[in-house]
C-alpha cells in the first residue's frame, strides 16, 4: 500500500513550455519510489494523453465553478475516495520533488496524528525535458542551488496531511490565491501542528509566465482570488509560511526560533486561531497595522462602489 498519494489538477498541455515543466514535475513524482501514488485530476486538453504517456493515474471528473475552474474541495475528495494511503499531498503541477520528502512526511506522521506539512521553494528556469537517471536528485539539487533562487516565504506549493484532515474545505478555485493561505490558517485554528519543512525538504518550482490565465494576469489579480478570500473567511485568514507553528529539523518538530516579530504576529492572530473571533482579529489588525488597514478599507469601499454602479 502506498504511504503517500500525490494529486494535482494540471493546466492544459497546449502551451509548449507549460507542457514541458508539467511533464518534468509529474515524472519527478513518479520517480519518488513505490510508496508514492500519483493522481492527475481534470479534463484539461492533453491531460489524458500525458497521463497515459507518463504512467500516472488519470481521473477526469472534477467539480468546477461557474468559470470552469476546478475546485480544490473536489480534488481533495476525489483523492480521498481513490486512495488508501495514510497521507495525501496536493502539489502544484510545476513543482519538482525529491525522494526524501516521503521519509520526512512519514516522520511527521509518527510525531503527530493530525498535521499540515508545507515548505518554501526554490525558483529555477527550466525549458527542457529533464533526465531522471540514477543520480538525478543530486544533480537537480546542485542545479537549483547554483542557478536558482529561494522564493520568499509566502504561500506554499505542496500540502501533505493525513487523509482524514481537511474534509470540510470550502469550494476554492485551484490556481488562484487564497486557498493555500487558508490551509495554513485552518491548521493553526484546529490546533494541529503546521509544519514548515523547509530546513529538511527541498522543492523546486519551474518558472513560467501567466499566459495560461485570463488576460495573462497573475492569479492574485483575478476575481476568483477575491472569491477564494471570501470563502476563506476574509483577508485575516491569509496566513503564510512564517505563521507555521513548528519547524521540521533533524527529524524532530521544533517551535520556531523566538523573535519579536514572530511574538507580535502571534499576538495579532491570537483572536483568530485561539478565540475563533474574526471581528476581534479585524480589530487587532487595525491596532497593529493602522495605515494598511485604512488603505484596505479604502480599497474595499471603492470595489463596493464599482459593483453598485
Amino acid at each position: 500500500m502506498p504511504t503517500l498519494t500525490l494529486f494535482t489538477s494540471p493546466k492544459p498541455f497546449t502551451n509548449p513550455h507549460i507542457a514541458v515543466i508539467q511533464r518534468n514535475a509529474i515524472r519527478s513524482w513518479l520517480n519518488l519510489g513505490p510508496e508514492v501514488e500519483v493522481l492527475l485530476l481534470g479534463e484539461e486538453e492533453g491531460l489524458a494523453e500525458a497521463a497515459a504517456e507518463l504512467g500516472a493515474r488519470h481521473i477526469p471528473q472534477v467539480e468546477r465553478n461557474a468559470n470552469g475552474t476546478p475546485l480544490v474541495s473536489s480534488m481533495f475528495e476525489i483523492a480521498r475516495q481513490n486512495s488508501t494511503s495514510p497521507l495525501l499531498g496536493c502539489v502544484n503541477a510545476d513543482i519538482l520533488l525529491f525522494p526524501d520528502i516521503v521519509d520526512h512526511a512519514r516522520r511527521v506522521l509518527e510525531l503527530a496524528p493530525r498535521f499540515l506539512m508545507v515548505g518554501q521553494r526554490w525558483d529555477l528556469e527550466v525549458t527542457e525535458l529533464l533526465q531522471f537517471g540514477p543520480d538525478w536528485p543530486q544533480a537537480l539539487r546542485e542545479r537549483a542551488f547554483s542557478q536558482g533562487k529561494l522564493h520568499r516565504a509566502s504561500g506554499s506549493d505542496y500540502f501533505i496531511f493525513p487523509r482524514e484532515c481537511f474534509a470540510d474545505m470550502p469550494k476554492f478555485a485551484i490556481g488562484r490565491a487564497g486557498w493555500d493561505n487558508w490551509m495554513i490558517y485552518s491548521g493553526r485554528a484546529r490546533n494541529w501542528p503546521v509544519v514548515d519543512a523547509s530546513p529538511s525538504v527541498t522543492i523546486i518550482h519551474q518558472n513560467h509566465d501567466y499566459s495560461h490565465l485570463p488576460g495573462g494576469q497573475p492569479h492574485y489579480k483575478l476575481p476568483e482570488t477575491d472569491e477564494n478570500i471570501r470563502l476563506a473567511g476574509g483577508k485575516r485568514t491569509i496566513f503564510e509560511l512564517p505563521d507555521a507553528s513548528h519547524v521540521l529539523r533533524g527529524g524532530g518538530l521544533h517551535r520556531p526560533a523566538f523573535s519579536w516579530k514572530r511574538f507580535w504576529r502571534e499576538v495579532e492572530i491570537f483572536p483568530l486561531v485561539k478565540l475563533h473571533s474574526y471581528p476581534l482579529a479585524q480589530a487587532f489588525y487595525f491596532l497593529f497595522h493602522p495605515q494598511k488597514a485604512y488603505r484596505e478599507f479604502r480599497q474595499d469601499a471603492r470595489k463596493a462602489a464599482l459593483k453598485e454602479a
